[in-house]
């Protein structure tokens, strides 16, 4: 339902300062074109597209325009696993080697190149809850800081142009490298969510699509959500665009011969395209704390513990995270949860926001987060890699939030 933002204590015209702001960044060229989603109290306050799909064909952006989510696949991921956890099939602190059993003897790294390490025992084995905070010891070769993340790109771990490339096949690679730290003691960015795709495979016994669409997408009525951009969404799809080192934009993924086209790698980490009137049924789940329109996924206790804070010992990201690492958030003033980032304290963090906020984000600049306590959920779409391209996000918050009238 959409209504005027006075409706819902917003201010209309606080709120259209949104278009303004990300108008100049498309007409300097930075950004192609931008979708921005704005609702309060289940209720949508603002949906503007600005911009274009691509700037080559001048095709307008759209409210169903199809994006590459990217990394906001996590949370969808994570929910359907703990959907799995709720039913009592696995738990959050069993080792992961009981349903990967090559993992049993994991080694954290001493020393060592691809193919020959030296590795020391983990001081516990990883769980599954490792998996979901990122606190596994795994990594993603991109990150391109150590000797286990330069393996990771000899094997092209979880490089989805791969052809006939699997979930069986990245954890069966991953079981001959050794990880970057022993499970729960650092948080590193990783391809944990996609072993947590795997797990899902494992437990449920079907596909991990099959599982998303049955249990997710088609209960929540996610019609534009997959892995793969069929036929009949090809001209909603938009391109991806890469920021080069003079700001200006080359085109790195075109609709029409898109690596999201097909595949076999169901990459539960970043493999999803969405829409963002898909997006908000799901988040709007976690607003409602598990359920939508008379459909339950989770239970409200559930959604409870996945949005608090699971570092150890309740400390912020700048206390464990590794140095000069990637990720979708700062680190001053957030923590993690299970499968999403929470903030823990807004003037720490230096932006505008509510203690217990979570949130998450993409490779190609899109974003969302939800705020229980001001009981708002914003969803931010674009493409333009990478996602530090621009302040874009801070700058978002600050808009939002400065438009809140009651």
């Amino acid at each position: 339902m959409t209504v005027k933002p006075e409706e819902v204590g917003l201010s209309a015209a606080r709120l259209d300062r949104i278009r303004g702001h990300f108008q100049r960044y498309i007409d300097d060229g930075r950004l192609a074109g931008t979708l921005t989603l704005v609702a309060r109290h289940g209720k949508i306050a603002y949906f503007e597209p600005q911009g274009h799909l691509e700037v080559e064909r001048r095709r307008p952006m759209q409210r169903d325009t199809v994006f590459r989510i990217y990394s906001m696949s996590k949370p969808i991921t994570t929910v359907a696993l703990m959907m799995l956890v709720e039913q009592g099939l696995c738990q959050l602190d069993d080792p992961v080697h009981r349903y990967i059993p090559a993992w049993e003897g994991l080694g954290v790294f001493v020393g060592g190149n691809y193919p020959t390490f030296l590795t020391a025992p983990v001081a516990r084995p990883m769980v599954i809850r490792d998996l979901l905070n990122h606190t596994s010891g795994l990594t993603y070769g991109f990150m391109e800081r150590t000797n286990v993340d330069a393996a990771y790109r000899s094997l092209r771990i979880a490089d989805r142009s791969r052809p006939d490339y699997t979930l069986q096949n990245m954890v069966d690679a991953l079981a001959e490298l050794p990880l970057e730290f022993s499970p729960g003691t650092r948080w590193n960015y990783s391809v944990a969510t996609d072993v947590a795709g795997y797990l899902v495979e494992v437990i449920s016994g079907q596909r991990f699509d099959a599982y998303l669409g049955e249990r997710i997408f088609q209960p929540l009525g996610m019609t534009d959500t997959a892995f793969t951009v069929a036929d009949e969404q090809l001209e909603r799809f938009a391109c991806n665009y890469e920021r080069l080192r003079d700001g200006r934009l080359q085109l790195a993924d075109a609709p029409d011969n898109s690596e999201f086209r097909s595949g076999s790698f169901l990459s539960g980490g970043g493999g999803l395209v969405s829409t963002a009137p898909d997006y908000l049924r799901f988040t709007l789940m976690l607003r409602n704390r598990g359920e939508l329109d008379g459909v339950r996924l989770l239970g409200r206790k559930t959604v409870e513990l996945m949005t608090m804070n699971h570092l150890p010992g309740g400390q912020d990201l700048t206390a464990l995270a590794q140095a000069g690492m990637f990720t979708e958030t700062a680190y001053a003033g957030v923590g993690f949860g299970l499968g999403f980032s929470v903030m823990l304290n807004p003037a720490r963090a230096q932006v505008l926001g509510t203690p217990g906020e979570f949130a998450w984000g993409g490779a190609a600049s899109t974003a969302f987060w939800v705020d229980p306590v001001e009981d708002l959920v914003v969803i931010f779409m674009t493409q333009v890699m990478p996602s530090s391209s621009y302040p874009i996000r801070r700058e978002l918050r600050t808009l939002t939030y400065a438009a809140l009238v009651d």
